[in-house]
């Protein structure tokens, strides 16, 4: 469920994005007959990544992106120590990239793309 208000003080949940995993498998199927390892490599890989997106929840706070499976948080990212961010080819959204203090940060885009881009820029404003 995603929830988005203009108010940047309100828990937004992402909707998950099932595109690149539904089409790395997709694409897997073809390839069965070229390249049976570099097929089934894609198609565990798309696996994977369904699994993720049925079971990871980014939830944008007033201070933190929160990681959640389930109801079990995983990791906090606080806002204040983030430097940069920025979504990889934004008409076909496919990795995630964020900067903070001490770290760098890549995921996979298996959120509804035109949220996560609203909450950033809401949550995280570049300078």
């Amino acid at each position: 469920m995603t929830t988005v208000s203009s108010s940047s003080r309100q828990t937004v949940e992402l909707a998950p994005f099932y595109g690149l995993p539904v089409t790395l498998i997709v694409a897997a199927l073809p390839l069965l007959f070229l390249q049976i390892w570099v097929s089934l490599a894609i198609a565990l890989l798309g696996t994977f990544l369904l699994f993720q997106t049925v079971a990871i929840r980014l939830r944008f706070t007033e201070t933190d992106l929160d990681v959640y499976r389930g109801d079990r948080l995983l990791r906090r990212f606080p806002y204040r120590d983030w430097q940069n961010w920025q979504i990889f080819w934004p008409a076909l959204p496919i990795l995630f990239y964020f900067k903070e203090v001490n770290s760098i940060h890549f995921l996979p885009v298996l959120f509804d793309p035109q949220v996560l881009q609203q909450c950033l820029e809401t949550r995280c404003p570049r300078s």
